[in-house]
């Protein structure tokens, strides 16, 4: 089974915008990530919709945060993105006759359901900037000297 990973790889976009002195090109972006342009601009397209990224055309155009990442939370990117399956279960067969399947599909889906409600949960609590909390630039969970930045 093949996994979504667009949900940190755009945490790890937003961080980098939000350390960056002007906007990001996609092309920027999707060197940094290792994808292409086009899915940079799909992906961040669906953010600009959701009012967390802004976008500007033009020479010195790119990507921009829309707002601060202390009022972005993981919940606001998952959302942006389209809430994608978290499992590849689902159930059996939706119209099936024996009621003994019915049970199983139905235990089936419920715990689903819980399962993206605790997720969603968790994901609503945590605010993009709170995942830098204890970074720093020299990977030592001190300040680096002089507000240096994180390099790729």
């Amino acid at each position: 089974m093949r996994h979504d990973s667009r949900l940190p790889r755009v945490l790890h976009a937003l961080l980098h915008l939000e350390q960056m002195a002007g906007p990001a090109t996609s092309d920027m972006l999707a060197t940094m990530l290792g994808t292409n342009a086009s899915v940079v601009r799909r992906t961040m397209g669906g953010l600009r919709e959701a009012g967390i990224v802004a976008a500007s055309k033009g020479h010195g155009g790119g990507w921009t945060l829309a707002r601060p990442l202390a009022g972005i939370s993981l919940l606001d990117i998952y959302t942006a993105l389209g809430s994608p399956a978290l499992f590849a279960i689902g159930s059996d067969d939706d119209d099936t006759t024996c009621q003994l399947a019915r049970a199983a599909n139905r235990a089936t889906l419920d715990a689903l359901a819980q399962a993206r409600q605790h997720f969603e949960q968790q994901l609503a609590g945590i605010s993009v900037a709170d995942l830098t909390r204890d970074w720093t630039p020299d990977g030592t969970g001190h300040a680096h000297p002089h507000g240096a930045r994180h390099q790729h």
